[in-house]
């Protein structure tokens, strides 16, 4: 196995990195550091490309209104069903409700540029 330069380290960081990652709450925005960000953004795109029909995001709108999910994916809908919709609010409402300014959860928006 050939070693990984620092170059093949830097370029494969910046492919990975979430270029702007905006975090709202019950309609407040949420100020999240560098380790948050690269937190929400791993586990939402992990979620989002073991969907079907998911993929790599270029641009992700994810909402969370009540029991109603949706997912605005590189200018599409991803149609999910119940179950994954249970699956993805409990697992964000988990990441988000410990965060600085967060106390009850009514909705979500997670907008991921890169």
């Amino acid at each position: 196995m050939l070693p990984v330069s620092s170059i093949d380290k830097e370029a494969n960081r910046e492919e990975n990195m979430t270029i702007e990652l905006n975090l709202k709450v019950n309609d407040a925005p949420i100020r999240t550091d560098y380790f948050v960000e690269g937190f929400i953004d791993h586990v939402v795109s992990g979620i989002i490309e073991a969907l079907e029909g998911g993929g790599k995001i270029k641009d992700l709108n994810l909402i969370i209104e009540g029991d109603k999910v949706t997912i605005n994916l590189n200018e599409a809908i991803v149609p999910i069903n119940s179950f994954v919709s249970k699956i993805i609010k409990s697992t964000i409402i988990g990441m988000v409700s410990t965060l600085k300014g967060v106390t009850e959860v009514k909705n979500i928006r997670i907008i991921i540029h890169k």
